[in-house]
């Protein structure tokens, strides 16, 4: 299963909106719902689904998700 795919459903619950289509373009500003509060309950969420951790200083530098799926897949590589 591809992370975009393991990602989507994580989106969905966090933020409650089953609409949400995940690309690599997609920002937090495409997301009504994403603010700051729920950006640290999507960072947890995505450690807990893919068994990562992420750095403080990563869990702000995402611009967009292609960077967060390329951090999550360097992640899983080690």
């Amino acid at each position: 299963m591809e992370t975009i795919e393991r990602l989507t459903p994580v989106f969905h619950q966090v933020f409650d909106n089953e609409d949400i289509v995940l690309t690599p373009e997609l920002t937090a500003d495409d997301v009504d719902e994403w603010d700051s509060m729920s950006h640290i309950n999507l960072m947890i969420a995505i450690e807990l689904e893919f068994g990562i951790e992420f750095d403080p200083s990563e869990i702000q530098s995402f611009a967009n998700v292609g960077e967060l799926i390329t951090t999550i897949e360097k992640k899983l590589a080690q």
